[in-house]
């Protein structure tokens, strides 16, 4: 991509705001249980000067967490304010500015619960990722940390977590982004954020799953098991937090909703009408009344407990991936001729199934299909209409070869390279390894980290071109053996971003970007596989969205280990996205690409979620 002059931030008119850049050291990664230790705050006027500055350290009344990664110690920190007692400070430089910061919902998530702590309002409408806003300029480096961003763009750095030095830092990657967001005529991922003044936000205390495996359906006359699934509706005799506490203690499973995997509903009146009591009638889930309940909680049989992954040694490492299965080869080709392999291709024009068709023809040849123009794109495969495309004139400005639909036919090594950003050079020999590209259905094995690191946080980020008139949602769904959720908090969504014991999450990076992070190796036995889902809220369907693109990373900053393109749906409004399952000791992803015409209600009860219309 040839380099283009860079614009002064004062003639970027469509960026020009009031910024507030933010980092904070936290002690921990939690925020609704972890404190924040120190803050910094730099604002930037629209014309990309600096207006203001502020830090402190802050006595967090607790322990300080990983002292080797921050350095602040109970010693530096004795003496230091409360975060109440500046809470108006920040509060005032935050105001009527959009926070900025590097994984800003991390940022912004810490401040709700501090200003929550404080009785305090966080006036924070509007926030942009910087992480987002680099992964969607998409320059060829081998992650997004700030550390490396900052030696591409030649911004200094003197100490590595420091709150103020990472802001400054900060503040000079966020002027050099933007002007490589304008030479690609990119809008801004800025996520509207509600307002946050209490702790009610807050996810519900973490549950303990239940050990053991679900043995089916109380049979006729028959004993409760231990992993019994049971349900509850309607007004007990017992309190049922009694209930519930005793029927946990013996072991059985108390779930929130009924479906085809429920053991038995408890209920003493079953002609209610209750949903839970329909649908146990529907399915032939049995029903029993409190006090046949309570004689058979006296006496649970024992039951199978889920089985513990295998130690994390036996799991392969990143050299040990396995990726199955790859699309058909080109016709006379061979897995080594794959003229595209390293390449990303943008589509523009054509009808839909015109646009699939050569999407798909990109990646039997080895590429990958681009959904947004980025710094990555190489080349650009121009249908009918792709020419009134708006980003032609941008296209032009950056020298990307064009092609018509016949150069998928018999494609030429293509000419784009990449010069990089201001402030440093890319070239070929030092780009990243292109991400494995998974056709539908395609599995890899997940590395697991170096021995004796802890092992990151999956990320699944799927990201669409920008849509006006609809929303769309990504979420997850925590399964057990039975292909259902423990219990409802195990769907993940935008109304309950967060599962109770914080190892399945969505992050909203921005309104065409959404990712779930996933802690593996924090997830219980009795989770088999996390289900990731795109729905669509209204009546456009996915079929007029175009592609989705999901990318898989270690770590929110890391570069992506494998990526996919979905786009052949049309009337679907919800989609299958992506699902990360066990295979033995191997945690493994599979590109799934199933869609339907139903909504997301729907979905979530074929995962044993109740969602009331």
């Amino acid at each position: 991509m040839a380099a283009l002059p860079s614009p002064a931030l004062s003639d970027l008119r469509d960026y020009a705001l009031d910024w507030a850049l933010v980092d904070v050291e936290t002690s921990g990664l939690i925020a609704r249980r972890d404190r924040v230790l120190s803050i910094a705050v730099v604002t930037i006027g629209p014309d990309g000067e600096q207006t203001g500055e502020f830090s402190t350290l802050l006595n967090p009344g607790c322990d300080p967490g990983p002292v080797h990664v921050h350095g602040l110690t109970p010693e530096r920190l004795h003496g230091a304010p409360t975060f109440e007692q500046v809470a108006e400070r920040i509060g005032a430089l935050l105001r009527d500015r959009v926070l900025v910061a590097h994984n800003a919902q991390f940022d912004y998530d810490f401040l709700a619960h501090e200003f929550a702590r404080a009785c305090a309002y966080l006036p924070v409408s509007r926030r942009l990722c910087t992480l987002a806003l680099n992964r969607q300029v998409d320059l060829p480096l081998h992650d997004m940390k700030l550390g490396t961003l900052a030696a591409h763009y030649g911004v200094p750095q003197s100490q590595a977590h420091d709150a103020l030095d990472d802001t400054r830092v900060l503040a000079g990657i966020f002027r050099a982004t933007l002007r490589e967001a304008a030479r690609i005529d990119l809008p801004l991922p800025i996520v509207a954020c509600p307002p946050r003044q209490d702790s009610q936000f807050a996810p519900k205390p973490p549950k303990t799953p239940c050990a053991y495996r679900n043995p089916g359906r109380l049979q006729p006359g028959g004993p409760l098991l231990q992993g019994m699934k049971i349900a509850v509706t309607g007004e007990t005799a017992t309190s049922r937090p009694e209930l519930v506490a005793r029927s946990v203690a013996a072991g059985l499973n108390m779930v929130s909703s009924v479906s085809r995997h429920t053991s038995v509903l408890v209920t003493n009146d079953s002609a209610s009408g209750s949903a839970k009591a329909r649908r146990a009638l529907a399915e032939g889930v049995p029903i029993i009344d409190e006090p046949a309940f309570l004689h058979l909680l006296g006496d649970v049989r024992s039951g199978a407990m889920h089985q513990a992954p295998m130690p994390e040694a036996a799991v392969p490492t990143p050299e040990a991936i396995v990726p199955a299965p790859r699309p058909p080869e080109p016709d006379g080709a061979t897995p080594v001729d794959r003229p595209l392999a390293g390449q990303r291709v943008l589509v523009l024009g054509g009808t839909h199934a015109e646009a699939v068709a050569a999407r798909t023809r990109v990646v039997e040849l080895g590429g990958s299909a681009a959904v947004n123009l980025s710094c990555s794109v190489t080349d650009v495969v121009v249908l009918t209409g792709g020419e009134y495309d708006r980003r032609r004139r941008r296209i032009a400005d950056l020298g990307l070869p064009l092609h018509d639909e016949h150069w998928l036919s018999e494609p030429t090594a293509a000419a784009g390279t990449g010069d990089g950003a201001e402030g440093g050079t890319t070239s070929a020999t030092s780009r990243p390894p292109a991400p494995h590209v998974l056709p539908r259905g395609g599995v890899i094995d997940l590395p697991a980290p170096p021995p004796g690191t802890p092992a990151p946080p999956w990320h699944i980020t799927a990201s669409w071109a920008p849509q006006d008139p609809c929303e769309i949602d990504v979420v997850a769904f925590a399964l057990d053996e039975d292909e259902q959720v423990t219990f409802d908090e195990d769907f993940v969504f935008y109304g309950a971003p967060e599962n109770p014991a914080g190892t399945v999450r969505l992050l909203t990076n921005g309104p065409a970007e959404q990712t779930i992070a996933i802690d593996l190796a924090s997830l219980p036995p009795a989770s088999r596989k996390v289900v990731i889902a795109a729905a669509i809220d209204g009546d456009v369907t996915f079929g007029e969205v175009g592609a989705v693109q999901v990318a898989a990373a270690p770590d929110d900053s890391a570069a992506a280990l494998a990526h996919t393109t979905m786009d052949a749906a049309t009337s679907e409004r919800t989609l299958l996205l992506a699902e990360i399952y066990r295979r033995g000791p191997v945690w493994r992803l599979r590109a799934v690409g199933q869609g339907y015409d139903q909504g997301l209600g729907d979905l979530a009860r074929r995962y044993g979620v109740n969602i009331e219309d």
